[in-house]
C-alpha cells in the first residue's frame, strides 16, 4: 500500500511557542485524533518537526490512495477549525524502514 507525507503548517511560525490555551486544547484534540488513526494503522508516525524556519507537523500515512488521506484529514480538528492551518500531502516514491523495503511506487 502507498505511503504519504503530510505537512501541517501552522497559522504563524511562532505557533508552537506561543499558542493560546484554546489552541493548546485544539492541538490536544488533533493529537488524540491522529493517535486513533495510528492505532488503526493508517498513520505510521506523527509529531512536530523542529524546523529553524518555524516548527511544523509531520504525519506519515499508509493508505490506498491520496483520497483516503484527504478523507482522514477532513476529520482532523485542527484542519476543520478555521484557525488558519494548512497542509500538504505528498506521495512517497519509496519508503524504507531500517533495511526493509516497505513500498516503492512504480
Amino acid at each position: 500500500m502507498p505511503f504519504f507525507v503530510c505537512r501541517l503548517i501552522a497559522p504563524r511560525p511562532t505557533f508552537a511557542f506561543d499558542m493560546t490555551e484554546a489552541e493548546r486544547e485544539m492541538m490536544g484534540r488533533h493529537g488524540a485524533y491522529l493517535r486513533q488513526w495510528a492505532e488503526e494503522g493508517s498513520v505510521i508516525l506523527f509529531g512536530p518537526v523542529g524546523d529553524p524556519k518555524g516548527p511544523w507537523g509531520l504525519a506519515i500515512f499508509e493508505a490506498a490512495d491520496e483520497a483516503k488521506v484527504r478523507e482522514i484529514l477532513d476529520g482532523d480538528p485542527v484542519l476543520s477549525s478555521g484557525a488558519g492551518f494548512s497542509h500538504e500531502i505528498l506521495p512517497m516514491m519509496q519508503a524504507v524502514s531500517g533495511r526493509r523495503l516497505l513500498h516503492a511506487n512504480p
